[in-house]
């Protein structure tokens, strides 16, 4: 089953995290990059949302978490 693609508002509501926020931890490669879903469209699968949640709720470093978002974003070109 694929996962369900969350919208900006979607990943701020279950985040916590401002957009401005979530643009400064995609810069500094604590949040997975969003995947086009058009010519303005931008989303985020939810179980990259889901695994970074849960990396910060168990308390992981940034190293751990950086680490985490790698896996995360090589998962998604193998999956293509």
């Amino acid at each position: 089953m694929l996962p369900t693609i969350l919208r900006l508002p979607a990943v701020k509501s279950e985040s916590g995290l401002s957009r401005s926020t979530v643009y400064l931890r995609i810069s500094q490669g604590l949040w997975t990059k969003p995947i086009s879903l058009g010519a303005r469209a931008v989303g985020w699968p939810s179980s990259d949302v889901t695994a970074i949640n849960a990396a910060r709720i168990a308390g992981k470093t940034d190293v751990e978490i950086r680490a985490l978002v790698v896996k995360l974003e090589a998962a998604r070109k193998s999956a293509a």
